[in-house]
């Protein structure tokens, strides 16, 4: 059997518990993109300012970021499935709970309290994902997986827009309903799946967080995913709703079209960037994406108006779509085939989770100060300076792996 031959039949032959994991990232990103939008405008409807809005993103990710480790520690004693299934539940209920909030102070509590079920929810499909796909095709089923949500973000918005008649706080109740029916479709598809029985079942070793740092390409991918947290999961779901509304002075209805004009980018290289770091490598996909990626981010603080807004959001989605990807398969092979990386992804997401946090509020303190245009250039530095670490990192693919396996 030739390679080309092995790995289309290696494509025939993806787990049904990888497109479960599939449909259900659809799910939680059509919610994820209602509530998008409206998250920082709530926030300023309790009269606080662009900082104080912004922090509401910050604190979701810090809750993930002091919750990953323990995340990570139930990860390999109880296995992915109930840590799933409980991390839904959880970020379910308090978002269904931000609905009722009286108060600044009362939303931000609910949306912490989200993040501990957030980062339960991260890792185990992470590690899932990882642990379910063929070494050859990590970069294919991250595009996939990737893809997946991102559709479901770019419907998000535009649903949130159709629907903002209802106001600011149906966003909340949708998702919480989109939730509990992305808990219902994992809970009845992998019940009974040997896939999905807990990873110390299965007697594999493990790749502990000290062995990962030993190599520069995590430690690589540890500043690439700070950077994409601050920059991509931060600063732009905190501040492109308000430049909208407040710089180019449209309808807030709007904001959920920029976001849109993100994903679409994202979504149009996506699949295929990740398919193609499967052969040429993880690198060129990590240095050039993070680049255009940059350049967009910066592009958006110099907005005039809502047209270049549009194309600079494209941009930076088109930059995102070709590291992403290749972000994470390179983080599964450092893990390596046929063992265990629960304390290694807790790293990993904790990087993009403590970007996240500082991202927004820093950020939105210099949009304050100075101008949401230095703000968006000081981002766009930041993400810059991951394709330069990239550079000094050695390639992760390893080519003995892209040879399929018989049968």
């Amino acid at each position: 059997m030739s390679s080309s031959q092995g790995v289309e039949a290696g494509r025939q032959r993806l787990p049904v518990e990888i497109w479960v994991l599939v449909g259900s990232a659809f799910t939680i990103a059509i919610g994820f993109g209602l509530v998008a939008p409206a998250l920082p405008q709530f926030a300023r409807s309790f009269h606080v300012g662009v900082a104080a809005a912004s922090f509401i993103v910050s604190a979701f990710a810090l809750m993930r970021l002091l919750f990953a480790p323990l995340a990570g520690r139930l990860l390999q004693r109880l296995g992915e499935r109930p840590v799933y299934l409980t991390g839904l539940l959880i970020v379910a209920v308090s978002t269904g709970a931000c609905a009722l909030a009286q108060s600044y102070w009362q939303l931000l509590v609910l949306r912490s309290l989200g993040g501990i079920g957030s980062t339960m929810f991260t890792v185990s499909s992470l590690g899932l994902v990882i642990r379910m796909s063929p070494p050859a095709e990590r970069g294919r089923v991250s595009g996939v997986y990737s893809t997946s949500f991102l559709i479901g973000s770019i419907s998000g918005p535009l649903v949130g827009g159709a629907l903002s008649f209802l106001g600011l706080r149906a966003p909340f109740v949708i998702y919480c309903v989109a939730l509990l029916i992305a808990s219902l479709i994992v809970y009845v598809a992998l019940r009974n799946s040997p896939l999905a029985l807990p990873e110390t079942a299965n007697g594999v070793p493990a790749t502990t967080f000290r062995e990962g740092l030993a190599q520069p390409a995590y430690r690589a991918a540890l500043w690439a995913n700070f950077g994409n947290g601050a920059a991509v999961f931060g600063v732009r779901m905190a501040l492109v709703p308000l430049i909208v509304v407040e710089v180019l002075k449209q309808d807030a209805a709007l904001a959920g079209v920029a976001l849109t004009a993100f994903a679409l980018g994202n979504a149009s290289v996506l699949f295929l960037s990740g398919r193609w770091s499967d052969t040429l490598g993880r690198k060129p996909f990590l240095i050039a994406g993070t680049l255009v990626c940059a350049l967009g981010t910066a592009g958006i603080g110099l907005s005039p108006n809502l047209p270049w807004l549009l194309a600079a959001s494209c941009l930076a989605g088109i930059g995102s779509g070709m590291f992403a990807p290749a972000l994470q398969a390179a983080v599964a092979d450092i893990i390596g085939p046929g063992r265990r990386g629960g304390p290694v992804l807790a790293g990993y997401q904790m990087s993009a989770d403590l970007g996240t946090f500082l991202g927004p509020y820093a950020i939105g303190l210099l949009a304050d100060r100075l101008s949401y245009a230095v703000a968006l250039t000081v981002t766009a530095t930041l993400l810059a300076s991951a394709s330069a670490v990239w550079l000094l990192a050695p390639e992760t693919l390893r080519r003995k792996e892209s040879v399929p396996v018989p049968g």
